[in-house]
Order: C-alpha cells, then structure tokens, then sequence
C-alpha cells in the first residue's frame, strides 16, 4: 500500500497572527516538524499544501509541496489539493495532518499506518474519548472526502460513514492544536496547551 502524508498548512493563521507553518521551535518550522514526524515507515513520501505565505519559505528537505490559491475557502480545500497530489503520487491512501498539531508521537502515526495497511478504510486516533490527527483515509473513502461540504469537511465523512472507521490508540499530542499565541507561548515553556 502507497500512503502519503499531506500536511495542511495553507491557512494563514489569523487567531495566531501569522502562518502556524512557519512558526518556529527547536530549529525547525512547524511545517519541518510535522513532515519529520511524517516520515515514518510505511509512509511513501510527505507532502505539504501551503498557502502564500509559506509556499516563499523554501520546503523542508524531501518535501513536496502543492499550492492552494484558495486557502481562505477552509481546510477541507487544502485536502482535495492534497487528494489530488496524492492520487498523482499513485496514492493508496493518504494521512492527513494540519500543521499546527506539533505534539502527535510517532507511535500514534505508526498505529494509524498500521490500520490502513490491515484494510481499514478510514482510520482515526482517539485519545480521552476525541478524535485526533493525523487521519488516515484510503481510496474508497476520496469520492466522499470530495463529496463533503466545506464546512463540515473529513468530519463529515466520518459521520456519514462509521462503518468505515477504525479507531486506533492516540497520545494526547494528538488532539492538542497551537491554535493562539497563547497556546505557543506555553507549548515553548513546556506547558500543554
């Protein structure tokens, strides 16, 4: 099975007041973390879709990356620009992580390439009973990810079909976003959000 990671980091962060993919901790972006996270066995290749502001950033190395002109119409648009690279990529699946969730553990990546390589079509972390990223979703599931209204986006998806989906372990990272600054201030003293 082919999987690729899309890392969603075309939004400009406007509660953060700048691009989170560019947001900076340990000597790397965040858009570097999650594609170093990203890259574990089992995952093909990474893939990143930036928006403006970090399609000037040069990619971190071994990262491809798509533009998405239209990040303003919600994530769910940086996902079919994803789709649509990864379906060129000869993707049998892909996992799709947004940038700004920095603390996922590998463990947790591990187990949601697990699932899609055992067959599951949608796969999920869960920790302390909430969904968490990065979710992986095989090709049966891409007709209703490009069916899915704005909106709602994946989480439309996996409401209109639970039977497609496999919950797997999470770590707590895998639920926690850097959403504001606030929450960035605290992640760097070493403080969950």
């Amino acid at each position: 099975m082919r999987i690729v990671a899309v890392v969603l980091a075309a939004g400009s962060g406007r509660r953060m007041g700048g691009p989170k993919a560019l947001l900076r901790f340990g000597g790397e972006t965040f858009l570097a973390r999650a594609a170093r996270l990203l890259a574990r066995p089992g995952v093909a290749s990474v893939l990143a879709v930036v928006g403006r502001e970090a399609a000037e950033a040069p990619p971190p190395e071994g990262v491809k990356t798509a533009f998405n002109p239209r990040p303003d119409d919600g994530m769910l648009s940086s996902v079919l620009r994803g789709l649509d690279e990864a379906e060129g990529d000869g993707a049998d699946a892909v996992l799709l992580h947004p940038v700004d969730h920095p603390l996922v553990e590998a463990a947790t990546i591990d187990r949601v390439v697990a699932a899609l390589q055992t067959g599951a079509v949608i796969a999920v972390p869960t920790h302390g009973a909430r969904r968490g990223h990065p979710g992986g979703f095989a090709r049966p599931a891409w007709a209703a990810l490009r069916a899915a209204p704005a909106d709602r986006g994946a989480r439309a998806v996996l409401a209109d079909h639970p039977e497609w989906v496999v919950h797997v372990p999470g770590d707590a990272g895998c639920v926690q976003g850097i959403d504001t600054p606030a929450d960035y201030e605290r992640w760097i003293a070493g403080v969950s959000p």
